[in-house]
């Protein structure tokens, strides 16, 4: 059994292509994967707008509205909430240099059609959240774009947001690189400035994603924690990395279990999940695996989840409180060390 609730997004099993390379694995319907979700254990699916809306770009809102219906359906019908939406601004051509941030106004009001319609879905998902990764929200050419003026237009298009719907609450994904080198908003902290800019600060919050902390190189817990410090992490991904690399959505634990322990562990103390709060999964299997292993990724890393909750389960305090009250780290360093070694 797990404390958490879990939830992971269509993308995660996907058909193996990455930059350099083809798909290797076929396509499978969302609503195959709704049932196998339900069956390994997920609680919520995740969504970018396009995922519940395919072509969204040609229907106006009511077909928007219609299509969105139909997926809260076979989501009731497999027992599975939707955790968010997602905007997908990253892929159309009017978003390559930026949706928010584009010094085109006409590209800046797409980028805002995209994230009303992604509210629109969302009401009809029945999830009250929307998640803003800014994939391409910085630049590649550091002169191309004013950067104050970037993060004014980056509020501004979420205080319409928050205009549009009172009950709505966005939440911003950091990332620090990849596919842009420099990001207006690469961290939880820049997260954190964001959303006191913003007209209702009690509504924006933030998704912290394992992967984007370390290609930050930054400690995924710490960043975990510096969110929860401000209440204002109402979203994880958790995952791993290889470095400071492209972004790899490796299973959870794989590559930094201590890490992996600490963050499970920092979420456990402050409670996270009371609210409602879900633990996302946002892994992908590795290029290489066939099609009846697609799933695979998945049911590791909610097992490792799960077995470092039984870690910090069987954690001593008292010891932590002793090493730290001597300073003795070697002590403790080796107690954590033959926790996560031992059984």
């Amino acid at each position: 059994m797990s404390q958490f609730k879990f939830s992971a997004g269509p993308w995660n099993v996907h058909e193996g292509a990455d930059a350099f390379g083809p798909k290797i694995r076929k396509s499978i319907p969302i609503e195959e994967k709704m049932f196998r979700y339900k069956q390994i254990g997920f609680d919520a699916m995740q969504f970018h707008d396009d995922d519940a809306v395919p072509d969204m770009n040609s229907l106006n809102e009511d077909q928007i509205i219609q299509a969105a219906r139909q997926v809260r359906k076979k989501l009731d019908q497999n027992g599975l909430a939707a955790e968010f939406v997602a905007p997908r601004l990253w892929e159309d051509p009017r978003t390559a240099d930026g949706g928010y941030t584009s010094n085109n106004p006409d590209h800046r009001a797409f980028a805002l059609w995209r994230s009303l319609r992604s509210i629109d879905i969302a009401h009809e998902l029945g999830c009250d959240k929307i998640v803003l990764w800014l994939a391409r929200e910085g630049t590649l050419c550091a002169e191309s774009k004013n950067p104050v003026e970037s993060i004014k237009r980056l509020v501004e298009a979420i205080n319409q947001m928050l205009a549009y719907d009172p009950k709505i609450k966005v939440l911003i994904e950091p990332k620090p690189n990849e596919p842009i080198d420099r990001s207006f908003c690469g961290t939880i902290g820049h997260v954190m400035g964001v959303s006191a800019a913003t007209a209702d600060p009690s509504r924006v919050g933030g998704l912290l994603e394992s992967a984007h902390a370390i290609l930050a190189g930054l400690d995924p817990a710490n960043e975990i924690a510096f969110g929860l410090a401000f209440g204002k992490l109402w979203g994880v991904h958790l995952n791993d990395q290889n470095g400071m690399k492209y972004d790899q959505d490796k299973a959870f634990g794989v590559e930094n279990l201590r890490q992996a322990f600490n963050q499970v562990k920092v979420l456990i103390e402050n409670g996270y999940g009371g609210k409602g709060e879900y633990v996302g999964l946002d892994v992908k299997a590795m290029r290489t695996q066939p099609d009846e292993v697609c799933y695979r990724h998945l049911e590791n890393s909610l097992a490792i989840v799960k077995a470092l909750e039984a870690k910090v389960a069987r954690y001593d305090y008292a010891y932590q409180k002793k090493c730290q009250e001597s300073r003795d780290y070697e002590a403790l360093e080796l107690y954590v060390m033959n926790l996560l070694m031992h059984d």
